[in-house]
């Protein structure tokens, strides 16, 4: 993903999804790449710390960069998600998003399927208005909006006679892409003195401890999957 190869700093945290992207994060200049899934692995993944993403147990302003897969789509509440995204990254620190978008044929057969409980109709498919609206809230700042994902999720709507369905999208219907992918970086107020250059970075782990640091606990962090909750509203 172009979007992590022009991204620096020492940490990258992915949150969600387990080890679905490891060429994605392969891409990345960031040398410490942490995974940060809900349930517990099934093998050996490299470095990973199992925790609720609503209650990540990383310390404050530590994090360089963070990429969230598809994590808001099945979050019990992605405004809360933000919120610890928000917590955990440096002064402009970048957060990469990537979503179901409801306004698209992806979402509109998500609203057929949705009671079905299969992956991804299950999920809770959002807009990039309102994502970027809940960024707004959190001091960031959107860098770059793209849509993906022009074709129907259909049988055979991916192979080569369907291509010039994403050529069509990108010119004459750009917001009604299937996927969305935001990347936004945080802002710090002007009031705030910034940490100088030559002062030590925090741990990633406060106090070496995997504790979170919100009122959320880790409730929720052994799940058996994402679509493992109650209903889901766009």
């Amino acid at each position: 993903m172009e979007l992590l190869h022009d991204t620096f700093g020492y940490y990258l945290v992915q949150i969600g999804v387990g080890a679905c992207f490891p060429e994605v994060l392969a891409a990345s200049r960031i040398r410490h790449r942490v995974l940060v899934p809900a349930q517990l692995p099934n093998g050996p993944y490299g470095l990973e710390v199992v925790a609720n993403p609503q209650a990540l147990p990383l310390a404050a302003d530590a994090v360089d960069a963070i990429l969230l897969p598809h994590t808001l789509d099945f979050a019990p509440d992605p405004r809360l998600v933000l919120r610890e995204v928000e917590r955990v990254l440096i002064a402009e620190g970048r957060v990469i998003i990537l979503g179901f978008n409801a306004l698209s044929s992806w979402g509109l057969l998500r609203l057929l399927y949705r009671s079905r409980r299969r992956v991804p109709w299950c999920g809770r498919f959002l807009t990039t208005y309102r994502v970027e609206d809940w960024l707004s809230l959190l001091g960031f700042d959107v860098e770059v909006r793209k849509q993906l994902m022009f074709r129907p999720p259909m049988r055979g709507a991916q192979g080569r006679r369907l291509a010039v369905l994403d050529t069509l999208g990108r010119g004459l219907w750009p917001a009604l892409g299937g996927v969305y992918v935001i990347k936004a970086v945080k802002r710090v107020s002007t009031l705030t003195p910034l940490r100088p250059s030559w002062s030590a970075r925090h741990a990633l782990l406060a106090g070496g401890a995997i504790e979170p640091s919100t009122r959320q606990g880790l409730a929720g962090a052994g799940r058996s999957g994402p679509c493992a909750r109650g209903d889901h509203d766009v």
